[in-house]
């Protein structure tokens, strides 16, 4: 692969975006390493309320792809006061959904945490988080849409920034509560809720002085708030399903038993963050495909695919050598525990095998999002899906072990790289115009 201005261009997108994304993750693997200090119950707790919280916030990404695939692709035909009304749509279709699920998490927390416990001890932990963290979820959406939006405008800086600022804020944060206060698990939820809304506040004050500028308006309005919708509909089923194997692992895991359990929070975070790090370069491809293809220009969109792969697969290959190194130390940084760093070993080495299909997987998913092409994504994520559940069943009535458990997913990984590379060969994604279908 030969250096040139389009590498130049993918890499000026995909650099902050990997800075402002990695943040999120970060946040994840601060409160694991500050968590993990507390005990192996506490530690569990975190592994399974993270993938609650983390499902429903990851069901609503749709909130951040289609807002950057939608102001992209009006962008794209010169209409900025469109791209901004699109923008604010978005927004208030976040603020809705997100309180929405606020009050529903709160109002479950105990059904959930009797779901996903692996003991009583990890159960009464976990339904006090999910009781507090419930509360992180309409400021995660609202940064999703604002963020999206800004994408959509080639603005990666501010989202790099507020980004960063989020995350010292909560490590500080959450260290203060946890052992100055010894607010212990409690503590580390009321530090997520705080860095997160922190974070919220400040892109959308950021976003209101775009929509004035492009002489678009903040009120919401109806058809906007249901284009964002309409746009999202089969992306939301694309998440249902991938997110869906992540919760049907956690489960299982929690079968297994506490080990198992905090185990799987360590190998979550670390999909969490290279599965951000990898979007990175999903969000250039994204930006500029929907750009392109708003222009009209299918020929310049193919060629973006076609980079945008290559760079994902070697920064898949990088993240893959990382993990495998890093395998036996690894486990360590985020808990003293010699059982649960045992049990979460091998299960690195396979997610490290893994990974440079991880980075094309994640291309070829932003560069389809940003083409519009969700009924085909929410189809493929469906079967995907169906090919997992008996990996899982066979999982579920054998003593497979934790490392099988990864190696399913693994397969899911396989699955989904297969169905996009097949769609990605056809013309029938390359549709132009100002309209995400």
């Amino acid at each position: 692969m030969t250096w040139t201005q389009l590498d130049k261009k993918i890499w000026m997108i995909a650099l902050p975006a990997f800075a402002a994304l990695i943040s999120e993750p970060l946040m994840l693997a601060a409160d694991t390493a500050i968590v993990g200090r507390l005990g192996r119950e506490q530690l569990a707790a975190l592994g399974a309320s993270s993938t609650i919280i983390g499902t429903i916030i990851g069901l609503c990404i749709f909130l951040a792809y289609g807002s950057t695939a939608a102001v992209a692709r009006h962008q794209g035909t010169g209409d900025r006061s469109a791209a901004m009304s699109s923008a604010v749509g978005g927004v208030w279709l976040a603020a809705g959904i997100g309180f929405s699920l606020a009050i529903a998490t709160q109002l479950s927390a105990s059904v959930l945490a009797e779901i996903f416990a692996s003991s009583a001890v990890v159960q009464e932990h976990l339904a006090h988080y999910l009781k507090v963290a419930a509360w992180s979820i309409p400021a995660a959406l609202l940064v999703m849409a604002s963020t999206g939006a800004l994408r959509g405008v080639l603005d990666l800086r501010t989202p790099l920034i507020v980004m960063i600022a989020a995350n010292i804020l909560n490590v500080a944060a959450t260290l203060v509560l946890v052992f100055v206060l010894n607010l212990g698990l409690t503590g580390a939820a009321v530090g997520l809720v705080f860095a997160q809304w922190c974070a919220a506040v400040w892109l959308l004050l950021v976003l209101r002085s775009r929509v004035h500028a492009a002489g678009a308006s903040i009120r919401p309005k109806v058809p906007e708030i249901i284009e964002s919708a309409r746009t999202g509909a089969t992306l939301v089923i694309r998440s249902v399903s991938l997110r869906a194997v992540l919760v049907i692992a956690t489960w299982l895991a929690a079968t297994m038993g506490d080990a198992e359990l905090a185990a799987q929070q360590v190998l979550m975070t670390l999909v969490m963050l290279t599965a951000f790090a990898l979007d990175s370069v999903a969000i250039a491809g994204q930006t500029m495909v929907g750009y392109a293809l708003g222009a009209g220009d299918r020929h310049d969109a193919r060629i973006i695919t076609q980079r945008v792969i290559g760079w994902g697969a070697i920064l898949g290959a990088i993240f893959g050598i990382m993990l495998a190194v890093g395998a036996t130390v690894i486990p360590g940084l985020f808990t003293p525990d010699p059982v649960v760093q045992s049990t979460a070993f091998s299960a690195v080495l396979v997610l490290a095998l893994f990974m440079p299909i991880a980075g094309i997987v994640y291309a070829l998913d932003g560069i389809l999002i940003g083409a519009g092409d969700g009924r085909f994504l929410a189809k493929a994520g469906v079967l995907v899906l169906a090919t997992y559940l008996p990996l899982a069943l066979a999982i579920a009535h054998t003593d497979a072990g934790f490392t099988m458990l990864w190696l399913s997913y693994g397969a899911v990984l396989v699955a989904r790289c297969s169905t996009l590379w097949w769609r990605q060969r056809s013309d029938s994604w390359l549709i132009t115009g100002s309209t995400v279908t």
